[in-house]
C-alpha cells in the first residue's frame, strides 16, 4: 500500500477530508521549500504537491507561473528538487507528489525519472499535460517503480472517461477547479 492510499483510507476511516498543500519547489529557494513543506505539514496538510518549474505551464494559473519563473531563475531543475525529496524523506514521513509537466520528465528519461523517484521517496507524479492516450509509458514505469501516477479530472470530463481513467489510474485523480465550479471532492481508487 502506497503512503498516498495509506493517507486517504486513514481519513476515509475518520470521515475526515485531505488537506492537500502545494508548494513551487525552489521559489523561492529550495532550501526554504524544504522549511516550508515541513511547517504545511505541522499545519496539517495531509499530502503535500510539490511543483516543478516548468518555462511553459500551460495548465497552471498566473500564481503559479509566477511561482515557476522564479524558480526557473534560481536554476532550480528536476534532479534537484529530487534529492531535496531525499533530504525531506530523512525529516517526514508524509506523502510527498510531484506536480510536473511531461517535458521534464522526458528529457530525463521516463524511466529514469520514475527510478529516481523511487530511490528518494516521491509517493506520486501529476503529469497535467499527459492525456492518458499517451500515457502507455509513464504508466508502465509508474506502475514497475510503485510511484502513484495521477490524472487530471475537469468537472467537464464525460463520466465513461473518468471511468477509463479510474480504471488504470493509481493513487487518486485529481479534480481541476476552473473559476466557475466550486471544488469538487477527490476521486480515488
Amino acid at each position: 500500500m502506497t503512503r498516498i492510499k495509506n493517507r486517504f483510507d486513514q481519513l476515509a476511516a475518520k470521515g475526515e477530508k485531505a488537506l492537500i498543500a502545494y508548494i513551487m519547489a525552489g521559489d523561492p529557494d529550495l532550501s526554504e521549500t524544504e522549511k516550508i513543506v515541513l511547517e504545511m505539514e505541522k499545519a496539517g496538510a495531509d499530502l503535500i504537491e510539490l511543483g516543478v518549474p516548468f518555462s511553459d505551464p500551460v495548465a497552471d494559473g498566473p500564481t503559479i507561473q509566477k511561482a515557476a519563473e522564479r524558480a526557473l531563475r534560481q536554476d532550480v531543475t528536476l534532479p534537484l528538487i529530487l534529492e531535496r525529496v531525499a533530504l525531506l524523506r530523512k525529516k517526514t514521513k508524509i506523502p510527498i507528489l510531484l506536480m510536473t509537466y511531461l517535458n521534464p520528465i522526458c528529457a530525463m528519461g521516463v524511466e529514469l525519472f520514475f527510478k529516481e523517484a523511487r530511490r528518494v521517496g516521491v509517493d506520486g507524479v501529476i503529469v497535467p499535460d499527459l492525456p492518458l492516450e499517451e500515457a502507455k509509458e509513464c504508466l508502465y514505469w509508474s506502475r514497475r517503480y510503485r510511484i502513484d501516477l495521477v490524472f487530471l479530472v475537469a468537472p467537464t470530463t464525460p463520466l465513461d472517461r473518468i471511468a477509463k481513467i479510474s480504471a488504470v489510474a493509481t493513487g487518486s485523480q485529481h479534480p481541476m477547479k476552473p473559476k466557475r465550479f466550486p471544488v469538487l471532492p477527490m476521486v480515488w481508487s
